[in-house]
């Protein structure tokens, strides 16, 4: 019958130039015939393995191996399929193979049949296999800790959670309690002093009155940057009602009160442009008594404190300016943040370090900004910037 193919190479050249490594040995494992790419594989010549014994050839576990596994197997059953050897290359390494071979009776007597296949790119594949199933062991393990590092944290900010709900009703407590019952008896304490003043009293008896009077003072403005900390913590922020109002009006009055408060301080009053803004006024002058208690406190009394008020149609902006010591680097970062101080001078115009961080909160109330520039040259100045409607005020980086 007519073929379409070529014809077929012989049997000769199928055996030499199969793709695999082709053995024939006899039943004690002598080789008759090796193919050439056996040959190639383990580095000896085809007359080199002749006569020589495939165990041989073996690894010394290999050879425990066929003993006791792979031969027993092929006389019993007649073929063994995908068993892996060590065979050992002429230069001494290490050659892996699979086998699979039957047992075939001839004339002359049994002969096993030996296919080998290099495993180099399969062993490679399970090693990439057992090194990807390791790693995802790793990321499973790692990923159970995360949960259970995440659950014992979700539990503990739960707990964290009530403490700080318990916090903030204690903290409001702690506001009712500054309220009613400080506030109260420090304002009769005031109205007791100012009504023994007005009579006729000893040097000693006046001077006494004047300190119960200014410590009362000391102790409401106390009172007052605590009321409003606590009220912006607690998440209510500082309420402020806004007024159209001449500004430099409400500067002035607040000097006027301020030069009773602080004699021994020369405060000038410096007003640029004309014009009305909305503003609260009570919220204005506790500003204002905030920077100039400050100036008081740091600056040097030999040179007066200088309060500037400039309106334009765009903002309102008020300056404090003292001479004196500059403020220091390490604290400008953070200066304007609670309990911060800018020096460990104590007297009696010194706070609970709320100062400043009440002076931010009114200016963020109204939508404005504070900053400020300290440098022994110029002095220090605190200016507060407040829009007028419906424009906006960025703060500048120091």
């Amino acid at each position: 019958m007519p073929t379409d193919h070529p014809p077929l190479p012989d049997a000769e050249a199928l055996f030499d130039g199969a793709p695999c490594g082709l053995v024939v040995s006899t039943e004690d494992g002598t080789i008759v015939r090796a193919n050439s790419i056996f040959c190639t594989w383990i580095g000896r010549s085809p007359s080199e393995l002749q006569g020589v014994r495939f165990q041989n050839l073996l690894t010394m576990g290999g050879r425990i191996f066929h003993q006791t596994h792979w031969a027993p197997l092929m006389q019993m059953q007649g073929s063994v399929a995908e068993v892996k050897l060590d065979l050992v290359h002429r230069d001494g390494h290490t050659v892996t193979m699979l086998l699979n071979g039957v047992r075939r009776e001839q004339a002359s007597g049994a002969f096993y049949e030996l296919a080998l296949f290099a495993t180099t790119d399969r062993d490679r594949y399970e090693c990439e296999l057992l090194s990807a199933r390791k790693h995802a062991e790793e990321l499973l393990s790692e990923k159970t800790a995360a949960e259970s590092a995440l659950q014992l944290v979700k539990a503990e900010l739960s707990v964290a959670y009530e403490k700080s709900q318990r916090r903030a009703l204690f903290a409001e407590q702690m506001v009712a309690i500054a309220s009613h019952d400080l506030k109260n008896p420090l304002t009769a304490i005031k109205m007791a002093s100012d009504f023994l003043g007005r009579g006729e009293r000893s040097a000693k008896e006046s001077q006494l009155i004047q300190h119960i009077s200014r410590s009362t003072e000391r102790a409401q403005r106390m009172i007052a940057d605590l009321l409003d900390f606590a009220l912006a913590q607690v998440g209510h922020g500082i309420a402020i009602t806004r007024r159209l109002l001449d500004p430099h009006q409400v500067v002035s009055q607040s000097l006027s009160e301020l030069r009773v408060a602080f004699p021994q301080a020369t405060l000038i009053h410096r007003i640029t442009g004309t014009g009305s803004a909305e503003l609260d006024a009570d919220r204005i002058q506790q500003v204002i008594g905030n920077l100039v208690a400050n100036s008081i406190a740091y600056g040097d009394l030999r040179h007066p404190v200088t309060i500037t008020s400039n309106v334009t149609r765009q903002m309102t902006s008020i300056s404090v300016h003292n001479e004196g010591p500059p403020i220091a680097e390490s604290v400008m970062g953070h200066l304007f943040e609670p309990m911060t101080r800018g020096s460990v001078k104590d007297d009696d115009v010194r706070s609970v370090g709320l100062g400043l961080f009440i002076v931010r909160e009114i200016a963020n109330a109204h939508g404005g900004v504070v900053a400020v520039s300290s440098s022994a040259d110029e002095g220090t100045a605190f200016v507060i910037t407040i829009p007028a409607s419906g424009t906006v005020v960025h703060p500048v980086d120091e």
